[in-house]
């Protein structure tokens, strides 16, 4: 995170920076490109200030856990992220 987004997302949605696949299983066997799975943990780059009377409970740092299908891909300043509403996060890690 040492530079700054340009953009901040409205209301309860949040850009999320994924983790990087998995390059190995726990036995050490290398998994090919076209059998990685999409990863499901990511950092939190950028949050935005929550609705009127629902604020969030997510802030910018936190590591979380999003469903498989959720958000949608975005690509600001080359960097691919994806930006989700706040409900389609899973878990704080």
């Amino acid at each position: 995170m040492a530079k700054k987004l340009n953009v901040t997302p409205l209301h309860d949605r949040v850009i999320v920076k994924p983790a990087p696949a998995e390059e190995k299983t726990a036995g050490g066997i290398i998994i090919p490109d076209t059998a990685k799975e999409k990863p499901q943990r990511g950092t939190i780059v950028a949050a935005g200030p929550g609705k009127k009377d629902e604020p969030m409970t997510v802030k910018s740092g936190d590591t979380v856990l999003y469903g498989k299908y959720a958000g949608t891909e975005i690509s600001i300043d080359g960097e691919d992220l994806l930006i989700m509403r706040e409900s389609d996060i899973l878990a704080i890690v």
